[in-house]
This record gives structure tokens, sequence and C-alpha cells, in this order.
């Protein structure tokens, strides 16, 4: 692929930084410095960004590109993109990408075959894991769950039997109800609530589920949250209290429903425990 103006023809995800505005890598300067086109999510955070470093916009095109123009905005920059121009794309902040509206971007550059790059840098999600002091060998980032408590459980439900830690992103408005919700569904996990990261007034919270749901409880937080939950505890299966488990299900629902309830609740493979409901089944 060309390149135009030093910097390659292509679109170009720009991380910029989560709050500190040192943590801008050089890389990324020299992409917003050089790319024929820039867009941004939110482009007066992007200028401001620009002015601090010391990087002149020029003539150049700053459009914005967010989740309520993305369709109307997208088939220009696919059009720039064809002409073999590159462009700079940059999130609000962090990764583009990671809970973004550049994914339909991204998807749509390589669907036609355009170069598509990636500037890494900082991330909310890295930065949570840590200074949350609980496992990274293995992690799920599940983005912000449902609004409302109801569906909000049902994710969490789903989550309850990953064997990872868990990174979640909640608004300060809804943090309290979430960590009760999540207490209630996941049980005492340690958690880390992580707010403002990088920030001046940079917090991590740890401590049980319940305990950080108590004392969120009546507090109102501010500014941008990070919320990082530990695995499950691994327990030994006892086989009987499984049987016991699957013939209680069972009074209530068919072999397929019951196994599933009974496989998600003690963690063993579905099969398995299908297989000891049939045997319950024929025995009755």
């Amino acid at each position: 692929m060309a390149e135009i103006g030093g910097i390659e023809a292509g679109l170009h995800l720009v991380a910029v930084p989560i709050g500190a505005a040192r943590d801008i890598t050089l890389r990324a300067l020299d992409l917003l410095a050089g790319a024929d086109v820039l867009a941004a999510e939110d482009t007066r955070s992007l200028r401001r960004l620009m002015e601090i470093h010391g990087v002149p916009l020029g003539d150049r095109p700053l459009l914005a590109y967010h989740d309520h123009n993305g369709a109307a905005v997208r088939p220009r920059l696919l059009a720039l993109l064809r002409e073999g121009k590159s462009v700079a794309y940059a999130s609000e902040a962090g990764t583009p990408l990671v809970a973004d509206p550049g994914f339909q971007l991204g998807v749509a550059a390589r669907a036609e075959g355009l170069t598509v790059r990636a500037a890494p840098g900082a991330s909310a999600v890295l930065a949570a894991l840590c200074v949350a002091g609980l496992p990274t060998d293995r992690f799920l980032f599940a983005g912000f769950l449902p609004p409302k408590s109801g569906a909000r459980k049902g994710a969490l439900r789903e989550l309850a039997a990953v064997p990872a830690t868990l990174v979640i992103y909640e608004s300060p408005k809804r943090l309290a109800a979430f960590l009760r919700d999540a207490a209630e569904v996941l049980g005492s996990r340690e958690a880390a609530v992580c707010r403002e990261l990088t920030k001046r007034f940079e917090e991590v919270r740890r401590g049980p589920l319940d305990t950080l749901a108590d004392a969120y409880a009546d507090e109102a937080p501010r500014g941008e949250i990070v919320v990082v939950v530990d695995r499950a505890a691994a327990r030994e299966a006892d086989p009987e209290a499984m049987r016991d488990a699957l013939r209680a299900a069972l009074a209530q629902g068919s072999v397929k429903t019951a196994a599933k309830e009974v496989s998600d609740a003690f963690g063993v493979p579905r099969r398995e425990i299908y297989e000891m409901a049939l045997a319950i089944r024929d025995e009755t």
C-alpha cells in the first residue's frame, strides 16, 4: 500500500489517553500529525489533546464519527480510504473499537479489502487489571451490562460460570445497583471498583461484592468506572449433591432443562450431567 505524506494509506485506529494527556504514544502523535484525514468519536476532545501536544490540524478535515451519525459518515470515510487517503480514527478515550462506535467502521473497511492498522496505547480495561489486584492470567471484558436490573442479573448469570476475571464498565449513577445485583448473583467474590484511572482523583476500592455494594449504597461516585470481579472459587462437585439437585430439577422440568440447570450450578460438563439425569429418570 502506498504512503501519502509519510503515513501509510489506510485506516489507523489510534489509542488516546484515558486521563493523563502524557499517556499518549509517540506513534499516535505521528499519526495525528501526518494523517490526511482525522476522525474522532468526540472532535472537541481530540482537538484539546492535539493542542496540548502541539499537533496542528491545519487544513485537514476532522470528522465526527459516533453512534448517532455513523451510518451517514461511514460512507464518506470509506470513500476517502478508497482514494488512497490515510485516515486516523480516535475514540473519546482509550483504545478504539473497545466499547466504541468505531467497530462498524473497522468492519466495513476490512470488508472492502482496505488496510486497517492499530496504534496501541491506553486502555481502561488493562489499566484496571493492573491496579485491581486480581488474577490477570485469564480475563473476560464484558463491556457495559444492561441498565435494567432484570436483564443485568440475566447477563451476570451468564458470566457466573466463566473461569476468568471479569472486567465490566459501569456508569456512576448505576454503580450501586450493579454491585447489589452482582452480589446477589455472584456471591461475595472479591472485586475492585476502579474510578478515574490515571486522573487526579484516581481511586481503587477493593473488597467482597456485598461489602462494596453496602459502601456505595448511599454514595454517588463521579467519573469513569471500571469494575473488576474475581472468578468463582473452584469447588469439588459432590456426586450425591448433584443427584439430589437433579431429582429436584427433574420434578419440575425436562431432562434437558434439569441438566442445564445443574451443570451451570455445579460447573460440571453438561454431557456428564445429562447422562446422570437419564439414569435417574430411568430409575424412577
